[in-house]
C-alpha cells in the first residue's frame, strides 16, 4: 500500500511539473513565444492565400515624387518655390513613365519614348530652375546612376563568384 502510494505520489509530482515547464517555454503554443524559440516568428493564426500572394500597391506619382522631395532638397539646397516647381515637373514626368508602363509597348518603342520623355523633363526642368540648381540636380541624377551601375556590376561578380566556387566544389 505504501508502495502504490509512493509511486502515485511521485507519478502525480512529475505530471504537475511537466505542465508547469510547458506552460513557461511555450510548447504547446502557449507561454513565451512560439512553439520555437528560434527562427521567424509566425503567428499561431493561419492565413488565407489571398494574404499571402498580396502584391505590393503601386504607388502613385505623387506619392513616388513625395518618397524622393526630402532628399533632393536636402542634396540641392531648395528654397520652397524651387521646390514646388521641382515637385511638379517630376509628377509630370513621372506621370508619364506610369503610363508608358500601362501601356506596354514593344521594347525598342518605350525605350525611344522614355529617351524622349527624359529629354522633356530635362529640358522643362532647365528652363524652370536656376542653372546652379540644375547643374547640382544633374549630377545627382548621374551619381545615382553610377551607384546603380556599381550594385549591378557587384550582384554580377557576386553571381560569378558563387559559380565559380560551385565548379571548384564538385
Amino acid at each position: 500500500m505504501k508502495k502504490n502510494l509512493k509511486l502515485v505520489l511521485v507519478l502525480f509530482i512529475l505530471l504537475i511539473s511537466a505542465q508547469e515547464t510547458s506552460a513557461q517555454y511555450g510548447t504547446g503554443g502557449y507561454g513565451y513565444g512560439n512553439r520555437d524559440m528560434y527562427g521567424r516568428r509566425m503567428s499561431v493564426v493561419p492565413r488565407g492565400m489571398t494574404e499571402m500572394r498580396k502584391e505590393p500597391e503601386n504607388l502613385t506619382a505623387e506619392q513616388i515624387v513625395a518618397q524622393q522631395m526630402p532628399a533632393f532638397k536636402e542634396a540641392l539646397g531648395l528654397t520652397a518655390f524651387e521646390e514646388a516647381i521641382l515637385r511638379s515637373v517630376l509628377t509630370k514626368y513621372v506621370q508619364q513613365r506610369i503610363e508608358l508602363q500601362i501601356l506596354k509597348l514593344d521594347p525598342q518603342k518605350m525605350k525611344e519614348q522614355y529617351v524622349l520623355i527624359q529629354e522633356n523633363q530635362e529640358n522643362e526642368l532647365q528652363q524652370s530652375l536656376p542653372a546652379e540648381k540644375f547643374e547640382a540636380y544633374m549630377e545627382l541624377q548621374e551619381e545615382n546612376f553610377r551607384n546603380l551601375d556599381k550594385k549591378a556590376k557587384e550582384k554580377e561578380k557576386g553571381k560569378g563568384n558563387k559559380k565559380m566556387k560551385r565548379k571548384r566544389n564538385n
